[in-house]
């Protein structure tokens, strides 16, 4: 029994021993923010070791590791830190409001900003959640320097224009690349009316985590040949360790045009019109068309007055709706999500109706091996009207004659006006568009050893977009007793990418990242069109009710692109910062002689606080420099521009080709070479001010250089011509305020532009449009138009500056009443040379109010419906308040002519109708209010908010037209107009009002 007692004794001290041990053996802790509050997800690794673990839900957290070891805790959005150990931890985590810790998204990996040498912008879902836009390109406006955001008009489905550090292209590709979750997106613009529509309404905000801009070579060069334009890396949500968590959102409201133009009612019109008669003694044919536009109404006393603006433009709703589910443990995280969005546009018959939906799954099968899949899907239906140009589209109804009805008293539309009513386009006629859009990408991460990982993402972006256009009978300009137009198009893309990561810290300084790997991307577009007239009636409106298919088109294309990347970050004890990456691209896009291109890229930083005479500095906590070289290609010049094509040409009912394009063998992509220098300040940890200087020169631009007509081609595709973009960027935030109760915080940012002309084809040969001019030197795209001298104040004619050049050189700034004399000049930049944003958002205990005001200054916008609408009464259009300040006596002072019907007096194209675009807009402002925690926690809610906001709520401009952002819709050659105004609808003022509720 001793002896027993004695192994007894024994087993009992080893036992106290091993549990001493293991005990020695494993620090814990918790991690709370600011006010105390648990964080869950917080990563905890030891540091130089693979050991690693995360906070739970109550931001509990275990490891193995011995007292005095250092811990490395980092957490998206707080600021990381190294912490000895030791048990019965208690940490506290602090924000960093997206700055120096911020863990940004790059080009197949991440990277935190204190490490940077690139000049990425970036937005998070903090900063575009709950802004009532159809479109998440404009949840972004104002938020990011060096990237201009235009929506081309008012219409819910407006195609949107995005510039990254000004142009980088006259005639190919000027959009950036779309990268979402690693999928390079399809951005193909395939509307069949005219105007385009924006293929990126398919995301809704609700989904999207981060959005990451590269917009310097050092950061895009990654993506080689398609990131000239720059890079929008877009981000979705994932989910996280620790309990689930439900979040629901709903809002509703209400829009309105921004500005409407001012018309003449009935009086003002009849009396005009009647003046301008007068001055060319034609009175009486004058006052005929009167009276045949007025049918039968008493037009002398105003008995009908159509605003036809007022019918055009209408009072919009919005409702937004979504939810989302999310969480995970140690080894499995998901996040759900669906969301809903109704748009009535302000444009009468113009409406969307969406609906998204995404599954993001990832799973650790093991310590050293993780797969995933990302899932998301979309489906948006459109109401659309016809473009700009159209007289069937609601806006160009401004033009008819305020004495005209606009329905008769049996409700149908008036159908004898100056111009088609389109009023019986929206009875008789309807274009839906359906776009829908699967994203999806499976993916798995093997850890090789401790450092190496493999990564291997399968992508998949598919766009199919149907559009049905039915006439009836009664139908504009309808011939054939109804007709059906119907269109199918499918694009679809995949990408194969596989790549090795390696990142290790040596002795404690030396920190290396080196990404290598290829990529296989192939795109496919399958497209196909139908058209059947002589319908029975009215209530047949799909093609198959018509009585001959009179029309048809169908047409297959493809590119593929192979790849081989790589990107060494290093630096040393985190203030030598070096970075370099190159991307081989191939292309079936150019030429057999020029497939491939190198994109290398180079960049430099400095953390000089991180030096022994700064380190220790209270009030200089924070100082980098920094630079990059690097380039660029552009991609998006077509898929057979390098071809020699022919083209079907059928006669006599027999087959046959004609000779369509010649060939280029030697085409390839256009080339860009960036340089930035820039500057990162932090003073007091509460102030930082970012400031870059950058330099974008593109070279071997894409033009069609004419050919002698004996080759039987009229151009063939040449890399010719070059172009500079430069400017200046700077980003100021800072923590005015930070108390437990109250926090203010500020972020200001301002961009210079200047895009010029370098080189042309043809020895420098202007390359001229209908109002616009590329010219070796200037401004890209500068408007081209005879000078406006105003009103002789003795007979009231239109004057125009000559501008010709005299016998000894100098200009000839006369004037003339004759245009035919004039020149054209160089008169205005359609593009902005200086852009601002300001955000400010504060917190007040449960309040909190955030507001965004963006300007932009230097562009001007050519008015092409001028020559219509404000002439003083050249004919029979409605014209805008201004021309009763026309010339009517001698001696009179003013910029308006005299009226005279069809006398064409100053109503040519020219200056008088361009006009600077400068504005200041207050572009979005909320204010919400969360209920105490106390109060939610009893109806099992983990927080409920209400809230109010606005977008486009003021705007402060001299502009005279509809809005400084409406733009022409309507497409020539394939690309938008550039800087004109045509009718266009402006945008959308929204007030809207909502709540966000957590389980």
């Amino acid at each position: 029994m001793k002896i027993k007692a004695k192994h007894f004794l024994w087993l009992v001290l080893i036992l106290f021993v091993q549990i001493a041990s293991a005990q020695e053996g494993y620090i814990s802790g918790k991690v709370t923010d600011k006010k105390g509050v648990p964080i869950p997800g917080v990563n905890i690794v030891l540091k130089g070791t693979s050991a690693s673990t995360q906070t739970d839900f109550d931001g509990n957290f275990k490891i193995t590791a011995k007292k005095g070891d250092i811990l490395t805790i980092s957490y998206v959005s707080f600021a990381t830190i190294n912490v000895p150990a030791s048990n019965g931890m208690a940490i506290e985590l602090v924000e960093t409001q997206n700055e120096l810790e911020a863990v940004l998204v790059v080009g197949y990996g991440t990277q935190s900003k204190k490490n940077l040498t690139d000049n990425i912008a970036r937005v998070t879902a903090k900063d575009i959640q709950q802004i009532p836009v159809s479109n998440l390109q404009n949840a972004l406006v104002g938020k990011l320097a060096g990237v201009q955001i235009t929506q081309t008009n008012g219409k819910v489905e407006g195609g949107i224009n995005i510039r990254v550090r000004g142009a980088a292209s006259i005639s190919a590709g000027t959009q950036p690349l779309y990268v979402l979750d690693g999928i390079p997106l399809i951005t193909d613009n395939e509307s069949g009316n005219g105007a385009p529509t924006n293929p990126l309404l398919t995301l809704s905000t609700n989904e999207i985590e981060s959005i990451d801009v590269l917009k310097d070579a050092s950061s895009a060069a990654i993506y080689g040949a398609r990131g000239a334009n720059g890079v929008v890396i877009i981000t979705t949500k994932k989910g996280k360790e620790g309990k689930g968590n439900f979040s629901i959102n709903f809002s509703q409201g209400v829009s309105e045009a921004t500005h409407k133009k001012k018309w003449l009612n009935a009086k003002q019109y009849v009396e005009l019109l009647q003046e301008a008669g007068r001055n060319v003694d034609d009175l009486e044919s004058v006052e005929d068309e009167l009276e045949y536009l007025s049918q039968g109404t008493d037009w002398r006393n105003g008995e009908v007055n159509t605003d036809w603006q007022d019918i055009a433009l209408r009072t919009g709703y919005t409702t937004d709706a979504d939810f989302s589910v999310s969480g995970g443990d140690e080894k499995t995280k998901y996040f759900f999500s669906g969301a809903y969005n109704n748009t009535t546009g302000i444009v009468d018959s113009n409406d969307l109706e969406r609906i998204t939906a995404r599954s993001n799954v990832s799973h650790k099968v093991s310590d050293r091996f993780t797969a995933g899949m990302n899932i998301g899907f979309s489906r948006s239906v459109i109401n659309r009207v016809q473009d700009d140009n159209a007289f069937s589209t609601p806006l160009q109804s401004v033009a008819q004659a305020p004495i005209s009805q606009a329905r008769l008293e049996d409700g149908t539309p008036n159908p004898n006006t100056e111009y088609v009513n389109y009023l019986l386009a929206k009875d008789n006629t309807s274009w839906k568009t359906i776009m829908r859009r699967v994203t999806g990408k499976v993916f798995g991460e093997l850890k090789i050893v401790n450092g190496l990982k493999f990564n291997s993402d399968f992508s998949y972006d598919l766009l199919s977009q149907t559009e049905d256009y039915w006439q009836g009978k009664d139908a504009p300009f309808m011939a054939t007793d109804g007709a059906v137009y119907a269109s199918s198009v499918n694009t679809e893309s995949y990408v194969f990418s596989n790549y090795f990561t390696y990142d290790k810290t040596f002795a404690e300084k030396h920190n290396l990242n080196v990404v290598a790997g290829m990529e296989f991307n192939k795109y496919n577009r399958r497209y196909q069109d139908v058209n059947s007239i002589y319908f029975p009636n009215d209530d047949f409106h799909t093609i198959d009710g018509g009585a001959e298919v009179n029309e048809g088109h169908g047409s297959e294309t493809d590119y593929a692109f192979v790849s081989q990347f790589g990107r060494l970050n290093y630096s040393f004890a985190g203030k030598y910062l070096f970075k370099a990456s190159v991307r081989r691209d191939g292309s079936s896009r150019f030429g057999k002689n020029e497939r491939f291109g190198v994109f290398p890229a180079f960049s430099v930083g400095w953390v000089m606080s991180q030096e022994s005479f700064l380190k220790d500095n209270t009030v200089l906590t924070y100082l980098k420099l920094k630079g990059s070289w690097g380039k660029l290609g552009n991609a998006e010049i077509g898929n057979f521009a390098s071809r020699q094509l022919y083209r079907p040409n059928p006669y006599n009912l027999k087959s046959g080709l004609t000779f369509d394009q010649a060939g280029n063998n030697d085409l390839t992509w256009e080339k860009s070479t960036q340089t930035d220098f820039g500057v990162e300040v932090g003073f007091l940890n509460k102030i930082t001010f970012e400031a870059d200087y950058y330099q974008k020169d593109t070279d071997g631009l894409l033009f069609e250089v004419p050919l002698p007509l004996s080759s039987g081609a009229p151009f063939v595709n040449k890399n010719i011509g070059k172009i500079r973009s430069n400017g200046l960027e700077f980003t100021l935030n800072t923590k005015n305020i930070e108390t437990q109760d109250f926090r203010w915080n500020t972020s200001f940012n301002l961009t210079t532009n200047q895009s010029k002309v370098k080189s042309l084809p043809n020895n420098n040969t202007d390359i001229i449009s209908d109002y616009t001019i590329n010219r070796t030197g200037e401004n890209i795209s500068s408007f081209f138009l005879v000078e406006y001298a105003g009103v002789d104040p003795a007979n009231g004619d239109a004057l125009f500056v000559k501008n010709t050049t005299n016998a000894d050189g100098s200009i000839d700034k006369s004037t003339t009443n004759d245009y035919s004399e004039a020149k054209r000049i160089i008169s205005g930049n359609p593009f902005p040379t200086l852009m601002s944003g300001l955000t400010n958002t504060m917190t007040y205990k449960g309040f909190d109010f955030t507001f965004t005001f963006q300007g932009e200054w230097g562009a001007s916008i050519y008015n092409s419906a001028g020559l219509y609408q404000s002439t003083a009464a050249d004919y029979f259009d409605n014209q805008t308040l201004d021309q009763l300040n026309r010339w009517q006596n001698p001696g009179d002072i003013t910029n308006v002519p005299q009226a005279r019907f069809g006398g064409s007096n100053g109503t040519q194209e020219s200056t008088r109708y361009l006009d600077k675009a400068d504005f200041v807009r207050l572009r979005n402002i909320t204010i919400g209010y969360s209920l105490p925690k106390e109060t939610v926690n009893k109806a099992g809610m983990s927080s409920l908010r209400v809230y109010f906001t606005a977008v486009n709520l003021l705007t402060f401009t001299n502009y005279e037209g509809t809005d400084p952002e409406a733009r022409r819709d309507d497409i020539t050659k394939g690309s938008p107009r550039v800087g004109e105004d045509f009718y266009s609808a402006p945008p959308a003022k929204t007030f809207a009002m909502g709540v966000n509720i957590n389980f």
